[in-house]
């Protein structure tokens, strides 16, 4: 059954995804974690394609987190070479699709040919004007946001930022997503509950959707189908129903 998208202006803005259950849905079918990981490369690939055919302006994917660094030598090994080959397969496409790709994260731990990929694609697609696809790699919010922290206290104590300036907009201009709206949409794969140190600062409004299916099982029409719920949703940002809108 084919899911019809709600129009462009219904959509959120901003939709972010932890892409949870890779290594269990292989696991569950007697294989070994890297086969999830490379199914769920594809997974990307058609939810990237339906973001953009739906016209939707942002996209942000938990690549590669910060902690994933301890998972073993070899998995963390595979991870790097799919993610090697993702940016360098696929950029090409991006700039077909006019996609704009940007990443997030901490770029200091990675190989020099990651960092050089990373930036090769950045500035390939540029100048892109459709849909804005963020992959947060070695990317932790509780990371990201003391890393804010630290450089406005180094400002203020060299006498370049007053203090009394710092509000929470200002303070998300020290992000590494300045210039994004914050995700209005949160979606997890795989039954979890958490956010797993994504976004914490940026989804403080966000709505969320836990799904049960793990990544590789998500669908382009599981995605569509998120949309729809989305546009049910209520968002009041901590204000009461006007007597207009339960009316």
């Amino acid at each position: 059954m084919t899911t019809t998208s709600p129009p462009r202006e219904l959509l959120p803005r901003h939709v972010a995804i932890v892409m949870d259950g890779n290594g269990r849905w292989a696991q569950k079918r007697k294989m070994p974690r890297a086969a999830g990981h490379v199914v769920g490369v594809s997974t990307v690939r058609e939810i990237v394609r339906a973001a953009n055919d739906i016209g939707l302006q942002n996209l942000t994917l938990y690549a590669f987190s910060s902690e994933n660094w301890k998972r073993p030598v070899t998995e963390v090994g595979h991870l790097m070479g799919l993610f090697r080959a993702y940016v360098r397969d696929d950029v090409s496409e991006l700039v077909k699709h006019n996609v704009k790709l940007r990443f997030i994260g901490n770029r200091s731990r990675a190989s020099e040919d990651i960092v050089a990929l990373m930036d090769e694609s950045e500035k390939c697609t540029e100048a892109n004007a459709g849909l804005n696809l963020t992959l947060a790699f070695d990317y932790g919010s509780r990371e990201e946001i003391a890393a804010a922290a630290r450089c406005m206290a180094e400002e203020a104590a060299s006498g370049a930022l007053d203090p009394a300036k710092i509000t929470p907009e200002f303070f998300g201009s020290y992000l590494s997503t300045a210039g994004l709206p914050d995700p209005d949409f949160v979606i997890r794969t795989s039954g979890e509950y958490r956010l797993s140190n994504f976004l914490l600062w940026q989804s403080a409004y966000a709505e969320f959707m836990f799904v049960e299916k793990a990544w590789p099982d998500y669908t382009r029409e599981d995605f569509i189908a998120a949309m729809q719920v989305f546009v049910q949703r209520e968002r009041r940002f901590g204000a009461v129903p006007t007597p207009e809108a339960v009316a």
